[in-house]
This record gives C-alpha cells, structure tokens and sequence, in this order.
C-alpha cells in the first residue's frame, strides 16, 4: 500500500487510539455494520457478554478512515492487532474505500468471523436491546458503546435505522 488508511465503522470511529493525518468519512461496500459479536472483554463479561458491532457480509457501510502517517504504521497495525484481534473474532481484511470526497483508497478494517463461536449473527432489535442494557465490561456499560456510536454516527449525517431501534428499545428498558 502507497498510503495506509484505517476504516472505523464502530468505536474506532469516535475512539481511534492511534495517531492520525487525516480523517474522511468513507463508504464500504460488501460489508454492513451488525451487533453481531458477543463481547465479554470490552463490553460485557463471559457470564453476561455484551454486544458489539462487526462487519458482517453484504450491503455497505459508512464510516470514518483515518490516514496514518508512514512512520508510524508498524505501531499502528500493533495497536489495532492487540485491540481488535484479542479473542479472533474478526479478521484483519484490507478493503477498497471511497472517500466522501471522491477518492478511492484501500484500507485496514477488521471484519466479523461468522465461524467463531462469539458471532452471535443476527437478533430483533428488542432481543439485542435487553443484552445491550444490562452489559457492562471492562470498558464500560454496553448501552455507552452503542450511544457513543449512535452519536459519531448522527455528527457525520449518517442513519442506522437498526442501532437506532436498539437504542430505542434501550431508552424505553431504562423507563
């Protein structure tokens, strides 16, 4: 790769953790933002697992792409190895992107592993709702995770009519 961009569809959206040189919002096609993992590390425990996104199969998605600077993609690609390949649920996948402003470039981006056993697949937003609610891990409530990303998501004028239904069936389980 000429240049190293990094696609961020969930929490690396709002919280990277890596340094960058540029950020554009980008669109993936083949791939669809999903609650689609268990999580009992991040955002839930082995006893009450959470739910968080991955990239499942088919339709498309938008989200953010960082540039990162030659001289730091070694420590970069280690960070994002050591953060989103800790039980191999996903899998380190380099997919083509177009950026909003028209160029197209290819990036890193983690996918969901449909043959793990932490693929939870897909749910009715209710189901997820209720998981989604009670979850907390070791970074936090599971409902902060999808608020935070709902709120990345509405900042850069993107809808996600599922996640917002979770969140709905969220807020009306906190009533």
């Amino acid at each position: 790769m000429d240049e190293f961009w990094v696609f961020g569809y969930g929490s690396l959206m709002w919280n990277p953790g890596f340094s960058h040189v540029e950020t554009a919002q980008a669109h993936l096609y083949g791939y669809r933002r999903a609650l689609c993992i268990w999580s009992w590390v991040h955002r839930g425990t082995e006893s009450d697992p959470g739910l968080v996104l991955g990239l499942s199969r088919g339709g498309s998605c938008k989200g953010v792409a960082f540039r990162v600077d030659p001289s730091e993609w070694g420590s970069v690609i280690a960070y994002l190895r050591e953060r989103e390949l800790v039980t191999n649920v996903y899998e380190e996948k380099v997919v083509a992107l177009s950026l909003a402003d028209g160029r197209r470039v290819k990036g890193v981006t983690y996918v969901a592993d449909p043959t793990h056993w932490q693929y939870a697949g897909s749910m009715r937003p209710a189901e997820a709702a209720k998981i989604v609610h009670r979850a907390k891990g070791k970074s936090g409530p599971n409902d902060a995770y999808l608020f935070n990303t709902l709120t990345q998501l509405r900042g850069m004028g993107i809808r996600d009519h599922l996640l917002e239904e979770v969140a709905r069936e969220v807020e009306r389980l906190r009533a």
